[in-house]
């Protein structure tokens, strides 16, 4: 069975009523087709073109849960991955400096994920360690000890790269150079990488970064989208495929932006669609509610230039190749909810180390679903994808403990649980 400390991690989350971070796919039913055609037509392509794709989705249509197996994707097909929350203070896209500064805040890469990294101020410092490793011995894993050969091997193909901007590869150069032999001692090397590192996120001055590392500028409102060029630059540079970004616009931060500022998140959108092609390296994904479509105040009807390269979503289910996946158009029927179950139920037999013959049977399974179905209304902004899972895990919680709860009690139960989620 899958590693346990995984299954934990899902059943944890389940019980709370949230995707969990890691491990969908031991579960997830439904996205084969479309998982496997991003991986067959899409990321097999990202080191040729950039590409973008929008997702349509209601609340609780499982926009989460897709970005889940995207992440999982992209990191088995050696690919680094941020994960970006759109909103009005620290990532608006009216604003693309800010939405940069988060990109480089998120990213993570497939050595750092496999080792399990715990939430970091500064995770580009993955990127860029990495990076030295690849370049210098042909793996991403740091050797024991970095020497002068090594630098110069990865300084000269960092420093031949036509792509990457050269104040970018002036802050790598100096994170690279605390690994020398010669470099301070441990704490002061930690600090000094701090600081290099603050410049992905615009912090100092200009003339601060000038003088320390020969620098003649910040990431910035002017030079934001050569920054995010030459991070997809450096993706590639550094031994991976390219750069998936996963854009969620959950708070539907373009509603409560002044017109002024919606026009320029606007612009900055219709800016990365048109030169998306010639980006290579980068794969965006950006995840919306349908009024970004059709809301006639702030929606993209309100900029023709926009709508019409966008389009609008097609009541079809999602195929990789569509510009807009809609997932309010996947019907999902009985059998595919118990097959999902199905799954749960080995997930928390390895996560609980509780053997299946003393869990319920996959028929009991079945009728619970069944039961949740009839119970759940149709017109309920709650989707049934998050009752269902909720209830499981809480009615196998129920089963190892001796305890008996009614279908009807733990519905209530699940649905207060939800709410409060």
């Amino acid at each position: 069975m899958e590693n346990r400390a995984i299954c934990r991690q899902v059943v944890e989350a389940l019980r709370n009523g949230i995707p969990p971070r890691r491990g969908v796919e031991l579960y997830s039913v439904g996205n084969e087709k479309l998982i496997a055609g991003v991986k067959r037509h899409l990321l097999s392509a990202i080191q040729d073109q950039g590409i973008i794709r929008f997702v349509n989705g209601s609340w609780g249509a499982g926009k989460t849960h897709l970005f889940r197996q995207l992440r999982d994707l992209a990191f088995a097909e050696n690919c680094l991955v941020s994960n970006v929350e759109l909103n009005v203070t620290d990532a608006a896209l009216n604003r693309f400096q800010t939405v940069f500064y988060a990109i480089a805040r998120n990213v993570s890469t497939p050595v750092a994920e496999e080792a399990g990294s715990v939430a970091e101020a500064a995770p580009i410092r993955h990127v860029v360690r990495e990076s030295l490793a690849f370049l210098a011995t042909g793996d991403h894993r740091m050797p024991d000890e970095v020497t002068y050969q090594h630098m110069d091997a990865a300084r000269t193909a960092l420093m031949a790269d036509p792509v990457i901007d050269i104040d970018f590869k002036k802050i790598v150069l100096a994170y690279w150079d605390t690994f020398l032999p010669e470099a301070a001692d441990a704490d002061l090397q930690e600090e000094c990488r701090s600081e290099i590192l603050q410049w992905f996120s615009g912090e100092g001055t200009v003339g601060s970064y000038r003088k320390r590392f020969d620098v003649n500028k910040v990431p910035s409102k002017d030079n934001a989208k050569l920054m995010l060029q030459s991070l997809a630059g450096f993706a590639r540079l550094s031994g991976y495929r390219g750069l998936l970004i996963l854009f969620d616009e959950a708070e539907q931060a373009y509603s409560v932006m002044r017109r002024s500022a919606l026009r320029d998140a606007h612009n900055n959108l219709l800016s990365l669609i048109n030169n998306i092609d010639g980006l290579p390296g980068l794969f965006l994904v950006y995840a919306t509610t349908p009024d970004f479509y059709n809301d006639p105040r702030h929606g993209i009807v309100t900029y023709g230039a926009l709508e019409g390269r966008i389009g609008r979503p097609r009541d079809s289910e999602p195929r990789a190749l569509d510009r807009i996946w809609n997932l309010d158009a996947i019907q999902t029927h009985r059998e595919l909810y118990q097959e999902a179950a199905r799954k749960i139920l080995n997930v928390y037999s390895c996560a609980t180390n509780v053997d299946a013959v003393d869990l319920p049977t996959q028929a009991e399974i079945d009728s619970l679903v069944a039961q949740l179905l009839i119970k759940h209304p149709g017109s309920s902004s709650c989707r049934f994808w998050r009752v269902l899972t909720t209830a499981l895990v809480l009615r196998l919680d129920d089963h190892i403990e001796g305890e008996t709860r009614s279908t009807d009690q733990l519905y209530v139960d699940v649905m207060d649980r939800l709410r409060e989620a």
